[in-house]
């Protein structure tokens, strides 16, 4: 059995408790090294086999889940954060479908809502947004055109920028194309979670400059919109007197 496990934003604390029995169980562990915090390990037995898949070929990480599954061994699969979201398990996962080799995921804390617990942010801010768009500028990767930068900034939601720390003055160029005020406020966290953390609030035109003096280019989330000040917002309605839910009777004025 492949078990395909998230383990979290960075904190070891923070993976979900069904991962952490999982690592416990696990014969083979293959680990997102670039990424996941190793002292996640330590929760594997003293005879799990490891490895480090940040210095492997996609066809040396199916080629060990292969020989694991013929020796009937529990693989555990630890990606970073949540492996839904900018994980690569899709083409894993076809290739397990086409061997035949049962699979599972266990999902994980993603390191977006680890920024953002960081910053003690609500990403959605009643009269200011209501929506969040994770996404990435593109790079030695592309993408989809209808999902540039300009495109996705068009709506005015919260945004959240993953796999772009490298290049923050071709985004601020983006957005601020795009119609992004350069007054937009602005978080940078660094490994959110980790120990050494960083996270700063700053706004679009001094981004740039915030991420130089501190010399972070990776590792770091890009939170962009209005929310990130978190003032201005309207009170949610859901809890108002006035307001009649399934639980509860509103009181006429």
């Amino acid at each position: 059995m492949i078990h395909f496990v998230g383990a979290g934003p960075g904190a070891v604390d923070l993976i979900t408790v069904r991962g952490k029995k999982l690592i416990e169980e696990a014969d083979v562990i293959i680990y997102a090294g670039s990424l996941v915090n190793p002292e996640l390990l330590k929760y594997a037995g003293k005879d799990t086999e490891i490895y480090d898949s940040a210095k492997l070929t996609l066809d040396q990480v199916l080629g060990l889940m292969k020989a694991a599954d013929d020796e009937k061994k529990n693989v555990v699969r630890l990606h970073t954060g949540d492996p839904s979201i900018y994980g690569a398990i899709r083409e894993q996962m076809d290739y397990l479908d086409g061997e035949g080799i049962p699979y599972d995921t266990t999902p994980g804390v993603s390191s977006f809502c680890g920024a953002a617990a960081a910053l003690n942010m609500e990403y959605t801010l009643p009269g200011i947004s209501q929506s969040v768009i994770i996404t990435r500028m593109e790079g030695r990767t592309p993408v989809p055109e209808r999902e540039s930068v300009e495109a996705l900034s068009a709506h005015g939601a919260t945004m959240v920028f993953f796999l772009s720390a490298g290049d923050i003055g071709r985004l601020v160029e983006k957005l601020i194309s795009s119609g992004r005020h350069k007054d937009t406020p602005c978080a940078l966290v660094y490994k959110a979670t980790w120990d050494d953390e960083m996270k700063f609030v700053c706004t679009l035109d001094t981004l740039e400059k915030t991420a130089l003096d501190y010399g972070i280019n990776k590792t770091a989330l890009i939170i962009v919109g209005e929310t990130v000040a978190q003032t201005g917002y309207e009170k949610s309605r859901l809890y108002a007197p006035d307001f009649s839910t399934g639980y509860r009777k509103g009181q006429e004025s």
